[in-house]
């Protein structure tokens, strides 16, 4: 990567800059030899690499320290560095700290002990699991129960769009307890695959190959010390989570455009019409140009937003939504631009900035889609106003 210099701006300190390098180093030694032929076999195959690697500590708490948080920067800068590399390493390393985030900001000492220590060393496969069919970005409308009988409670309903949804080990699953209409009746589980009454109901495929799911549960059983935290704070619990790990979607958007423009400057250099290489185009140069104020911009609102959470912000709602949204709408900008550049190679199968185009278009989406950032950040903006 030709451009490091945004790893001199002050939202870092030095542990920052020497992960970045340490990552970048173990990346490039190691991800090349991933086959992708099989995307649950090679999901599989990277959690575990990421755990003996030491990298998925940072995804989740450590068990035994009650003071541990997560270091959003860090996250962040894992996030970009191995989606710059490799797509769904990034995926593999995300869906471990978003399927464990609730246990990580809520859980009990032994939810944390059975779990945390299993996945963040690679042993078991996370997945958060909020999405509904009827209820995409409106988490209050969900349906799904748990209904309490004795010491157990009771969960019916489906969920949907599930990353690592049927290759998973445990699963974060919120459901309506009914304290409450809407938001103030759901509850968070933690959940083991395996179990009677949960099922995988449809394996679902996308234009970037993930495990995705149709999870199923059909009174499936589980005990009351399954509860996250409180009872009806499972809207609060589930936003929290978001909170912390809606920047680093955009941190992932940030490096899909990093390599999109990586090789679009090698590109231009390489490529000549009429006898000149087209980085002399001022065209061209305009294009390039374009791409990188649109990545230092997003930078800075990545960086931002995970500096100010780690700074002790409770609440980072405000700069993680604008974060996600330019991130990723500019990243979807880049790298149209990428495949433009690169002409009939753009749209071969196979080519990097192909696979990149298709990587980002589902960042737009997931964990907020981008109509819903800009309504969450304009409610904060007109609500910071009447204070």
């Amino acid at each position: 990567m030709a451009d490091r210099s945004f790893h001199g701006w002050p939202f870092f300190e030095r542990r920052h800059r020497e992960l970045v390098a340490d990552v970048d180093a173990w990346a490039s030694a190691n991800l090349s030899a991933i086959d992708h032929a099989d995307t649950d076999t090679a999901c599989r195959a990277l959690v575990g690499m990421l755990g003996k690697g030491g990298w998925l500590k940072y995804s989740a708490v450590a068990p035994d320290d009650e003071s541990a948080t997560l270091d959003v920067r860090s996250l962040c800068l894992i996030r970009e560095t191995l989606a710059r590399h490799d797509g769904l390493a990034d995926f593999a390393f995300a869906m471990q700290g978003l399927g464990t985030g609730a246990l990580s900001l809520f859980g009990t000492p032994a939810q944390k002990s059975e779990w945390l220590t299993k996945t963040r060393a690679g042993e078991a496969i996370s997945a958060f699991a909020l999405t509904e069919p009827q209820s995409g970005s409106d988490v209050a409308n969900s349906t799904m129960s748990a209904t309490q009988e004795g010491d157990t409670l009771i969960l019916n309903g489906e969920k949907t769009w599930i990353s690592n949804g049927g290759i998973a080990d445990v699963y974060t699953v919120f459901a309506r307890t009914g304290e409450g209409p809407g938001a103030r009746g759901l509850s968070a589980f933690v959940v083991p695959a395996g179990i009677p009454g949960f099922e995988i109901a449809e394996r679902l495929e996308t234009i970037a190959p993930h495990p995705l799911a149709r999870l199923r549960f059909s009174d499936c059983r589980i005990p009351k010390s399954a509860l996250i935290g409180e009872r009806g704070q499972g809207f609060k619990i589930a936003m929290a989570v978001l909170d912390v790990f809606r920047s680093t979607v955009a941190a992932a958007a940030l490096g899909f455009a990093r390599r999109a423009m990586d090789v679009s400057i090698a590109r231009v250099s390489e490529r000549k019409v009429q006898g000149a290489p087209l980085a002399d185009y001022q065209m061209v140069q305009g294009h390039i140009a374009d791409m990188a104020v649109d990545i230092d911009a997003a930078a800075l609102l990545v960086h931002r937003a995970a500096w100010t959470k780690d700074s002790g912000a409770p609440r980072v709602t405000r700069e993680a939504a604008m974060a996600k949204l330019f991130a990723t709408e500019q990243a979807q900008k880049v790298i149209d631009m990428a495949v433009q550049l690169h002409g009939g190679d753009g749209v071969r199968h196979g080519h990097v900035v192909e696979r990149l185009y298709r990587e980002i278009r589902a960042l737009r989406i997931y964990e907020g889609a981008s109509d819903v950032q800009k309504v969450v950040i304009a409610r904060q903006v007109m609500g910071a106003h009447h204070v």
